[in-house]
C-alpha cells in the first residue's frame, strides 16, 4: 500500500439561499408545484415552516 487517499469529487455548487419572505409575501402559505406533484409550505403560528405534499 502507498498510503494515498482516493481521488475526491469537486465540490457541487452551493445551494440557492431564498428568505422565506420572499416566498411567502404577505401570505402564511404558498402552492410549489415540482413536475406533476404540489407541495404546500405553510407558515405555522409559532414561525416554523411546514412543507406537506
Amino acid at each position: 500500500m502507498t498510503g494515498t487517499s482516493p481521488p475526491v469529487a469537486a465540490p457541487a455548487n452551493p445551494p440557492t439561499m431564498l428568505e422565506s419572505t420572499n416566498l411567502l409575501g404577505e401570505s402564511r402559505e404558498v402552492l410549489i408545484r415540482h413536475g406533476a406533484e404540489t407541495y404546500r409550505l405553510k407558515l405555522t403560528r409559532h414561525d416554523r415552516l411546514i412543507l406537506t405534499k
